[in-house]
């Protein structure tokens, strides 16, 4: 292979991964006839590069031909396959099944036989084990996810598994076990590791750094490594299979001199070796694509430092990348693959021509300069990805890294080894137990003292930025000492004089926040934070509101407009993980947790914005809970916002009698159920914009089509949570409302007021 081969093999896959994302009508035709031409050359040069293209860009297009059809929303489906993973909680069961064979039942539906994997609930299922064959009934839906600022993106994460459908398993007709599962070599690993006593925590690590076994980590232990920046060190990465492979090679290379001391230097089977055991250790821990990625890298590597006919560096890189994105291009969209090549391109960047160090303190400086280049540099990409940032990650790396690579691996690895000889092997795992507590145990220490930081939007770009241009400082060759240090301590500087924003006195940002079925509005002024309803709680027990913000937020005020759980259901989780002022709710509600009245005329003020209920009366024993809903009426430099909660039409022309129009900004009642926003209401207050908070898909056609005619005949601009994510305005700027939301649809091309929603409930 050419030496430029791999560079054009790399740019290849990357217009393949754009031309799949974006593609232009005939895209598939234009490849297949372009790929025949480039044959006919028969130079590789000119033909590979395209058949790469071409697979990438065909592999996506395929797979996003694989989601479910709209037409078999709510559709009873039966399905056959393979579970892939299965995990319980309480009553519930998660699945993930590879199909193999899907069919609607009901005559006349859509076909679903390009289904690839799914994944389900189950309540009360029978015992389920990975591996197994099961028939199914279902009813699914096209994979989707919350769309809230800074928070996990569950429909990327969907895509990136490959997981073209989600939903839940039915009762009836039951489900039926067609095969028993045939445990593997990785399953008897992690059924042995299960009976030898060891320290829970001790057992979850032991299995996530030997044998990939990810899933077993808890949600406090990722929520430790992620506020310490250790998170690489916890799955199959480069560093595992690497050890592996230089472990081997070592060996290997000592056998060879020993049988052949005249050319043992020359020999390839060490090399061979030292692949085939990266590949076995990657297989067992079940080639997940951590495990596969950094089996890639090693093999290129590997190649690379044998250096027969092998290319440079940086042709290894670009090739390593290419094979990766050509195995899955949905590669392209995990994290893990960007943040593992550029750590590796700034190694090569900082270490390309210099010498080889020598003597323990030669290695043990090089692991410092190491640490102390890759710190920025993965600050700013966890930045970019994530958007926060562990402030301990720096030092603690540089204790954790050669613990985890130099004892922990080794000892985990070494205990398996030894597992026909039990004591040493017992000994073994006890060694790497007493250090996993005590690696914990700093890094609790180290995250007290330095937190995990989110900080706000704005400030994200910017200071990735910075801390990227402080690495690429210290790691590019020639430059002189005095400009590194000079233009570090005027990054540094930037980076210091950037502040939040703040939300000027008289102003008010309100947040519509992406919560499915349900509702939760975020309402901020300077120095005020404040919710209107908390979200849905569903029947698995998930409330939407723990995955907002981290724990130990404060807010003024929680008003709960009704008890309903789509309304109120997060109030114990915000009760217990955060610190609110005061709760409110209608008389007659319970919440849960102990309340004040929310009462007609009540008003209050905060940094120059008027907050003030129109609803309900003192008396509410005659009203149903959703006419006891809390109506609140904001008002910021003239410009409006009301919230309706879920009163119906006749509450609503009671609260027209307070309200004052036009209104600015107007949450639709009940979702956009036709029970409200009534005529009246409608024509009196002409809202600019309206929001239906709505879950996607929902089982109740929110927005119903006559409110979305209504609106649209006031010439309001309609938003809808389901379709645009969470919603951010800001009133009080006597101008136009600046709009936000998460999710930009491509098939968007305007509507009412241009961006706005334009579409009719069926």
């Amino acid at each position: 292979m050419r030496y430029g081969m791999a560079t054009l093999l790399a740019l290849a896959v990357a217009g393949g991964l754009w031309l799949g994302t974006r593609p232009p009508p005939g895209l598939l035709e234009g490849l297949g006839a372009l790929l025949l031409l480039a044959l006919a050359w028969r130079r590789p040069l000119v033909w590979l590069p395209l058949a790469a293209l071409a697979w990438v860009a065909a592999g996506l297009l395929l797979a996003r031909g694989a989601i479910l059809p709209d037409g078999l929303l709510r559709e009873d489906l039966a399905i056959e396959g393979q579970l892939i993973s299965v995990s319980r909680e309480e009553r519930l069961t998660r699945l993930t099944l590879e199909v193999s064979d899907c069919h609607p039942l009901a005559a006349g539906r859509p076909g679903c036989e390009r289904l690839q994997r799914v994944r389900l609930s189950a309540f009360e299922a029978p015992a389920m084990h990975p591996g197994e064959r099961w028939a199914l009934t279902v009813r699914l839906r096209p994979p989707a996810g919350f769309a809230n600022p800074h928070t996990f993106d569950y429909e990327a994460w969907l895509w990136r598994e490959g997981i073209q459908a989600t939903g839940y398993m039915r009762r009836e007709p039951p489900p039926r076990r067609l095969a028993e599962a045939r445990p593997g070599l990785r399953e008897h690993a992690l059924s042995h590791l299960e009976t030898r006593g060891l320290p829970p925590r001790a057992e979850r690590w032991l299995a996530a750094l030997t044998l990939g076994a990810g899933e077993r980590l808890t949600a406090d232990d990722w929520g430790l490594l992620n506020a310490s920046g250790t998170t690489h060190l916890m799955v199959i990465s480069g560093l595992h299979v690497g050890l592996v492979a230089g472990f081997t090679l070592l060996l290997g290379r000592g056998a060879a001199r020993l049988i052949i001391p005249s050319g043992w230097r020359l020999a390839v089977w060490p090399w061979w070796l030292a692949g085939a055991a990266a590949a076995g250790y990657a297989g067992l821990s079940g080639l997940e694509p951590p495990a596969l990625r950094a089996l890639v890298m090693t093999l290129v590597g590997l190649w690379v430092a044998s250096g027969r006919h092998a290319p440079g560096p940086w042709q290894g890189w670009w090739l390593a990348l290419a094979v990766v994105l050509l195995l899955d291009p949905r590669h392209a969209w995990r994290p893990g693959l960007w943040l593992s090549f550029l750590a590796v391109a700034l190694l090569i960047l900082a270490w390309q021509g210099r010498p080889r160090p020598r003597g323990l303190h030669g290695w043990a400086w090089a692991l410092v300069r190491t640490q102390l280049l890759l710190a920025p540099l993965m600050a700013a990409a966890v930045l970019l990805a994530f958007a926060r940032l562990a402030p301990a990650a720096p030092l603690v790396n540089l204790v954790a890294v050669p613990l985890v690579s130099s004892l922990l691996v080794p000892l985990g690895l070494l205990g398996w080894l030894l597992v026909p000889l039990p004591p040493l092997s017992a000994l073994c795992w006890w060694l790497f137990a007493r250090l996993a507590e005590a690696l914990a145990w700093s890094l609790e220490r180290a995250v007290a003292l330095l937190p995990l930081w989110l900080p706000e939007p704005h400030l994200v770009t910017p200071l990735a930025f910075c801390l990227g241009v402080m690495a690429l400082l210290w790691v590019l060759p020639g430059l002189a000492g005095s400009l590194r240090a000079a233009g570090s301590l005027a990054l540094i500087a930037v980076a210091l004089s950037l502040s939040p924003s703040g939300i000027p006195h008289g102003q008010l940002e309100v947040r519509v926040l992406d919560v499915g079925q349900g509702q939760l509005v975020e309402l901020r002024t300077a120095g005020y934070r404040a919710l209107y309803d908390t979200g849905p709680r569903f029947i698995s027990g998930f409330a939407p509101v723990s995955t907002l913000w981290p724990p130990g937020q404060r807010f003024d005020e929680v008003i709960v407009s009704h008890d309903d759980i789509d309304h109120a259901g997060g109030v114990p989780l915000l009760a217990e993980a955060h610190r609110v002022g005061r709760f409110l709710a209608p008389p007659g509600e319970e919440i849960g947790v102990s309340f004040e009245y929310c009462l007609q005329g009540q008003a209050w003020e905060r940094d120059g914005v008027r907050f003030r209920f129109l609803w309900p009366p003192a008396d509410t024993a005659a009203l149903s809970s959703n006419d006891r809903s809390c109506v609140l009426e904001v008002n910021a430099g003239g410009e409006r916002l009301l919230i309706t909660g879920d009163v119906g039409r006749r509450v609503e022309r009671s609260v027209l009698l307070e309200a004052e129009a036009p209104v600015t900004l107007l949450v639709a009642g009940h979702h956009g159920s036709h029970t409200s926003s009534g005529p009246q209401l409608v024509q009196w207050l002409t809202p600019r914009h309206v929001v239906y908070s709505a879950g996607r898909h929902n089982a109740f056609g929110h927005p119903h089509a006559e409110v979305v005619r209504r609106f649209r005949a006031a010439d309001s601009c309609q938003w809808s949570t389901a379709l645009d994510g969470a919603l951010a305005f800001r009133l009080g700027d006597e101008g136009a409302v600046p709009v936000e939301h998460r999710r930009r649809l491509p098939w968007r091309r305007g509507g009412v007021g241009g961006d706005c929603l334009a579409l009719e409930s069926p």
